[in-house]
Parts: structure tokens; C-alpha cells; sequence
């Protein structure tokens, strides 16, 4: 093959290779802006005794679509496991032992959606959550609302709660304390509240604290 020919054959191949992996993406579909002061990726585990409430403080958020006609958006949540928070610090630090999270071998729990339906304020995703080296496929079923907040800007809110299998995911399957006094039960508890903008605005200004951190509302 002479030179030129050669080089257009590159071209043509690097031109499909580049829409191949463009495939699916929609430029023109409007960017979810997290609002971190009332996000909230939050649990609730339980013992024989007490409940221990949760949440993780480190968390992504990626949402791309039309909330008013959300199929075929694009939903992926990326959560840093050692950013767990159930306000004892002592607790904290076993959670992210070996015993529980092991964060060092497993530093992220993602959920990437992939199918959405809407039916009236209620938004399901189907998707996967990997977690500790393992994967579930799940249905997240949302509440969804909108309104104006103070500064008269609309948002999105979007509620749900999902018990969850710790076993299932083999968290505290090897802790001697879990056998005994905690529940296998874990309910997840999410509160993701935001802002739909057209794609290519400027994401709003960090702040001066920790990214993504989200204070207790």
C-alpha cells in the first residue's frame, strides 16, 4: 500500500474509532449541578439494641438528560467508601477495616444506571451497584419533585429508600460483632437535590470547604 493511500486508510479508521465512542452520547442533554448543601447519600444500619444512622460525605454525582422525559438519561453515582460518617470517629475507622468496607482493597461504591422510566413524580432506575468487590443489579425508585429554592432558582429533588443486603455485598460477613448483634438489613437512604442547566454552562463556583461535602441539613 503506497504511503498516501495509507494514510488515509488511518484516517478514515480514526474518524469511526472516535464515533465509536461517542455513541450514545447526547450533546444537547441538559447537566444535573448537585446542590452538596442538601445531597444527602445517606444509610441506616441496625443492631438488636439501637440504630446506627450514616452517611458518606465524598460522593459524584452524573445525571444527563431531560428531567421531564428521563429516558435514556445517563445516571452514575461514584461514592468514596472512607468518606463513611456515623458521627463516632472509633466506629468509623473499624467500618473501613477489613471487617466492613475495607477501603483499602475497595475504595468506591458506584451505581451506574442503566435503563430509566418516569411514571408521574416517580422515576425508576434500573442499574448496577458495585460494592466490595461486588455487583447487584437494583432498581432505584425515586420521588421526584420540583420547585424554586431561596434564591428563586428551580430545582430537582429526587427521594428514595432501598433495603439492602450487607451480606450480599460481604460487609461485616467476617466481623465477629456483626454475627452477633448487627442486622443484615441496611437501608439506603438518598436525597439528591440540584439544578438541570444546558450542556457547556459553567459549573457553579467550589466551595471553600472539602468538594462534594455535604454538612447534615
Amino acid at each position: 500500500m503506497r504511503p498516501r493511500a495509507a494514510v488515509k486508510v488511518l484516517s478514515v479508521l480514526s474518524a469511526l474509532f472516535a464515533a465509536a465512542l461517542n455513541l450514545g452520547a447526547d450533546p444537547g442533554a441538559k447537566v444535573f449541578r448537585v446542590d452538596a448543601n442538601h445531597t444527602v447519600i445517606g444509610f441506616k444500619a441496625s443492631t438488636l439494641l439501637f440504630d446506627v444512622p450514616g452517611r458518606f460525605d465524598t460522593y459524584k454525582v452524573e445525571i444527563q438528560g431531560d428531567p421531564a422525559a428521563p429516558a435514556g438519561a445517563k445516571v452514575r453515582v461514584e461514592i468514596e467508601a472512607r468518606s463513611i460518617n456515623t458521627a463516632i470517629k472509633g466506629r468509623d475507622e473499624h467500618l473501613r477495616t477489613a471487617d466492613f468496607f475495607d477501603v483499602g482493597a475497595f475504595p468506591r461504591i458506584t451505581f451506574t444506571g442503566t435503563q430509566v422510566e418516569r411514571t408521574g413524580d416517580t422515576v425508576k432506575v434500573h442499574g448496577t451497584l458495585a460494592m466490595h468487590g461486588q455487583s447487584r443489579d437494583l432498581d432505584l425508585v425515586f420521588q421526584a419533585a420540583e420547585g424554586m429554592n431561596g434564591a428563586g432558582k428551580a430545582t430537582w429533588s429526587y427521594r428514595a429508600t432501598l433495603p439492602l443486603d450487607r451480606l450480599a455485598f460481604g460487609i461485616g460477613a467476617d466481623s465477629v460483632a456483626a454475627k452477633i448483634s448487627l442486622r443484615k438489613e441496611v437501608e439506603l437512604n438518598l436525597l439528591l437535590v440540584g439544578f438541570f442547566e444546558e450542556p457547556g454552562a459553567p459549573a457553579p463556583a467550589k466551595p471553600a470547604r472539602k468538594a462534594d461535602k455535604a454538612p447534615r441539613p
